[in-house]
């Protein structure tokens, strides 16, 4: 198959997305590693807009992504092999020297924690044990990695265990369920009988051994993303339905922003309005995935300038923008700039630090890898 450009666009996007989703929620009254003064209710609705299907879109990319690794590298244990080298060791690093920064601003913001930083890195973060309430060391956003590392074993070793003809019948069974309007219907029911079966839910914990609702979601979107990569049939499917998947989205989203407006922080919703609330999230969810990827295929199919070097650079951006997040916000708010300031200065500077992190990076061959970017090669 053909490169897909409008899935590097997409791709590039949704983690686009996540940077200012992590920078509103250090200004929504939700938890987060750095909280301003003052929480604004009203963030919640765009928040919420974006919420239900953020993360299980990165999955999908990142699954699409992985196929056409697995393309080039089709034996399943070198397939793995090339992806843990790419997944792993910027994890490791992120652990040891990006993410430290994150925990203990928190720490001296949230609880007054009064050591210095390097006093912390030596005898706490490294403790294996849980300080004021925060279990350290800690991946915090890194979490995405592990899962996607996670993930691809447990697809490497299936791509090993099942027969080539089971591999078929299952591809060809996809290919059934998800060609017509049940594209839309059986991923909707799938994550409604999910959200049923946690209710009323106890969140995700991105903790990895006890996060079995988030695993068994966005396992499938990974999943679905390797599986679109050369399934021509739910390519057809997504073509026909991603308007009516927009309009499932749009409306799901609406039944969300009602419950939010007449509940606001601080008012608890009945049980019955937070079951209908969860279910209009899984519409939301996947009617907004379908859409994205209709958009993608019929609008943004088309290579650009800058194209190589942003679908390049959203690896690194992701490693580094949380922490940045975190270290600023704090010093900001205990410098007294108001909301707004703090905000427009939060965005300027972390996206000035991506690129910063990006271009030096890259250019430093030992830190590549460390990065999340390809090894130089030799000569």
């Amino acid at each position: 198959m053909n490169r897909h450009y409008g899935m590097d666009w997409l791709r590039v996007g949704a983690f686009g997305l996540l940077i200012f989703y992590h920078i509103g929620m250090v200004f929504v009254p939700w938890n987060f590693h750095a909280k301003a003064p003052v929480t604004v209710d009203w963030i919640k609705l765009p928040m919420q807009a974006v919420n239900a299907w953020r993360l299980s879109l990165l999955f999908v990319v990142s699954g699409y992504a992985s196929r056409a690794i697995f393309a080039r590298q089709p034996a399943a244990p070198r397939f793995l092999w090339g992806r843990t080298k790419r997944l792993i060791p910027p994890l490791l690093f992120g652990v040891a020297v990006i993410v430290p920064l994150q925990p203990w601003f928190e720490l001296v913001g949230k609880q007054g924690y009064p050591a210095s930083f390097w006093h912390f890195y030596r005898h706490d973060y490294w403790s294996w044990s849980v300080i004021r309430g925060l279990i350290l060391p800690t991946w915090n956003h890194l979490w995405f990695i592990g899962y996607l590392w996670v993930y691809t074993l447990v697809l490497a070793l299936g791509l090993v265990m099942l027969p080539a003809r089971a591999r078929r019948f299952l591809a060809r069974a996809a290919d059934l369920v998800l060609a017509g309007p049940l594209l839309l219907l059986v991923p909707i029911a799938l994550l409604a009988a999910n959200w049923a079966w946690e209710f009323p839910g106890i969140g995700e914990t991105h903790a990895l051994i006890d996060d079995w609702s988030a695993h068994r979601v966005y396992f499938t979107m990974f999943l679905f993303g390797f599986a679109l990569r050369d399934r021509v049939n739910l390519w057809d499917g997504i073509r026909r339905w991603w308007r009516l998947g927009a309009v499932l989205a749009i409306s799901g989203f609406a039944v969300i922003a009602i419950a939010e407006i007449t509940h606001p922080t601080g008012t608890p919703m009945g049980r019955r309005l937070w079951f209908w609330f969860g279910v209009a999230r899984c519409f939301q969810s996947w009617g907004a995935i379908i859409a994205l990827l209709g958009i993608a295929d019929r609008y943004l199919n088309r290579d650009a300038p800058g194209r190589a070097m942003l679908t390049e650079a959203v690896f690194p951006f992701y490693i580094i923008h949380q922490t940045i997040i975190v270290a600023l916000a704090w010093p900001l708010f205990w410098a007294g700039f108001a909301d707004w300031a703090a905000f427009l200065l939060l965005v300027a500077a972390t996206m000035t630090g991506c690129w910063l992190f990006y271009w030096i990076g890259r250019e430093i061959t030992p830190l590549r890898p460390l990065i999340g970017l390809r090894a130089r090669r030799a000569g």
